[in-house]
């Protein structure tokens, strides 16, 4: 009786059903990278067209015209978090990576994550590759947390690769998690890092829970190399600080790795037909 009365007074419409989501949430961080950050969103439309997805992106109060240009975006699940500047006569508190990601992927409805930088690309069918090798992973009962994707820093290098950490343990720089093992490990550590090293984290802490992660070589992701010699400097202070955290916390993974000399890549040779680094890039020079 009582479940006849509230479907009569609950519009079936409020309630969503579980195919109505996204396969995939695409999240990425970003600020004042407004021609880079075009180029990574249509590259991720192109890339999942046939695939129900949302995007979402967590935007540090741009001032380049890149969040007003999200705001007309009907298409991207935008979230300001002013991270930079003044407000009411008091420095604005700078937060983490991890702090900006977890809004992110906290929001997210997908089953999948997919995790990239405003300067990335994807070449064609990555997200479809990426997924097909997740979800036969899972079909076949494997315990698995995240999917690398293949990138290469362009225009400095020419094969692509994925990346071992602490441990040997492979890592995602760029590619999926799925969502239920970024809860499950209580998503990024906001506190720890600065920037940099948060994403090894992540990863380490799927792998010590249970999870394991692969690679994808059809999903290939193509990121450009900033040139700037001053932003250069900058990051290369906050990635010294971050890399000294990092080795602490892992400290047994870290003498491990020095004594195997287990870290490094996994590389892959791949010639893309389309070209589509240089067509989307080729406007920054």
């Amino acid at each position: 009786m009582l479940n006849r009365l509230l479907r009569k007074l609950i519009p079936r419409t409020v309630v969503r059903q579980a195919s109505d989501r996204p396969l995939v949430s695409v999240v990425l961080g970003s600020y004042n990278r407004d021609q880079l950050l075009r180029h990574a969103i249509n590259s991720v439309r192109e890339n999942a067209a046939l695939i129900k997805h949302e995007i979402i992106v967590i935007d540090g109060g741009s001032t380049d015209g890149s969040l007003e240009w999200l705001l007309q975006q009907k298409d991207i699940i935008t979230i300001v978090q002013h991270n930079h500047g003044e407000f009411c006569g008091k420095a604005i508190e700078k937060r983490s990576w991890g702090y900006f990601m977890n809004l992110g992927f906290k929001a997210a409805q997908g089953k999948y994550i997919l995790m990239i930088s405003d300067d990335c690309i994807l070449l064609p069918n990555a997200i479809e590759r990426g997924i097909a090798v997740f979800e036969e992973q899972l079909t076949l009962g494997k315990t698995v947390g995240g999917v690398a994707f293949y990138f290469r820093n362009w225009p400095g290098e020419s094969d692509y690769y994925v990346q071992r950490t602490l441990g040997g343990k492979l890592m995602v720089n760029h590619g999926l998690f799925l969502r239920e093992a970024l809860e499950k490990v209580n998503w990024v550590d906001e506190d720890s890092y600065t920037f940099y090293k948060a994403d090894g984290d992540l990863c380490l802490r799927l792998w010590q829970t249970g999870y394991e992660i692969i690679d994808a070589p059809g999903a290939i992701v193509e990121h450009y190399l900033d040139a700037d010699e001053s932003v250069r400097l900058e990051n290369n202070v906050t990635l010294e600080q971050d890399k000294r955290t990092y080795a602490t916390r892992w400290s047994r993974l870290a003498l491990l790795s020095k004594l195997e000399a287990n870290m490094g890549k996994i590389t892959l040779k791949f010639e893309d037909p389309q070209r589509t680094a240089e067509r989307y890039f080729s406007a920054l020079f």
